[in-house]
């Protein structure tokens, strides 16, 4: 996506007026979730045993993260509903008219063009937003407690300020999703899921993009208490949505490699997401693995798009 340009912002707030349906004041809630706090100190990004190296992955680093708190779920519908209810915020995909959405959502897949550097499992959908994630015949009024989709990085800073927290860094993610365990490779621990016995976080089941058997239940996104906590209590620290962090993508070595892919990191706006989402399948996009990274441009935010929020103690 580029940024549509041209509007003032009394015409945004116009627009947002007459965008934000009655199914958005239904469901809003402005409840916010459970906490948990970490105490600050010495926390690590990265592994030693990479899968995707070329994401930077395998570079091991150590921080000092101060004290923080961190929203238990992440960010469902009727919370944000609750944030656009009252401030009027229209989201980037509203603004450009369309959003990216994976194919296997939609009942006649073949009618939207492909979309998404050329990855034909995508589809650009006219219409298609946070509050009619699959276009204009779809719906969130029976998910408000999934997690809200379409969200670029300028939205999910525009909400993680307005509940007075702000978005994670890669250290603080990482640390969190640890649940207190030294070194996982999952949230849950190092057992790898499976296809059929062992679903433990909303990934991709089957082949993927051509089959999905939803052996854990679902095809899309899930309600955000579903599937089982990390050992701190936070949910869906892999799978069901992407989450944005604060920082840009960046692999942090000076080879020449490296050198060019923050390069044009750095020329696409490319922001950091972290664990993974509903479409992910270890023979495409292992990336529901704790270290795991992935580079999205800030003005981008599909189907599997989302964030939680953090606070400063």
């Amino acid at each position: 996506m580029n940024c549509c340009g041209g509007l003032s912002r009394s015409d945004f707030q116009s627009l947002s007026r007459l965008a934000v349906p009655e199914a958005v004041h239904q469901i809003a809630d402005k409840t916010p979730p459970t906490r948990v706090q970490f105490a600050g100190g010495r926390c690590q990004t990265g592994t030693k045993t990479p899968i995707i190296a070329q994401d930077g992955e395998g570079i091991v680093r150590f921080h000092q993260v101060k004290p923080f708190e961190v929203d238990t779920v992440l960010v469902t519908n009727a919370r944000f509903a609750a944030f656009v209810a009252e401030t009027g915020y229209i989201t980037l995909a509203e603004r450009f008219g369309w959003g990216m959405v994976f194919r296997g959502l939609l009942d006649n897949p073949n009618s939207v063009p492909p979309g998404g550097g050329g990855a034909p499992w995508w589809g650009i959908l006219n219409g298609a937003c946070w509050h009619v994630p699959e276009g204009n015949d779809s719906t969130i009024e029976t998910r408000a407690d999934h997690p809200v989709t379409h969200i670029g990085w300028d939205d999910a800073r525009a909400f993680a300020k307005w509940a007075g927290g702000r978005l994670p860094t890669e250290a603080e993610w990482e640390h969190a999703a640890r649940g207190g365990l030294e070194n996982p490779r999952f949230p849950w621990g190092d057992r790898a899921p499976d296809d059929t016995e062992f679903l433990p976080a909303n990934i991709f089941q089957g082949e993927f993009p051509q089959r999905n058997s939803e052996a854990d239940g679902w095809q899309g996104t899930s309600p955000v208490t579903f599937f089982e906590p990390n050992g701190m209590g936070l949910y869906d620290m892999a799978g069901n949505v992407w989450e944005w962090t604060s920082e840009p993508f960046r692999i942090r070595s000076a080879g020449h490699e490296a050198v060019i892919r923050n390069e044009h990191a750095h020329k696409a706006d490319e922001k950091l997401m972290k664990g993974g989402s509903f479409l992910c399948h270890v023979s495409y996009c292992y990336r529901y693995r704790i270290a795991a990274r992935l580079a999205v441009a800030a003005d981008s935010g599909g189907c599997n798009a989302g964030l939680r929020v953090i606070y400063d103690t």
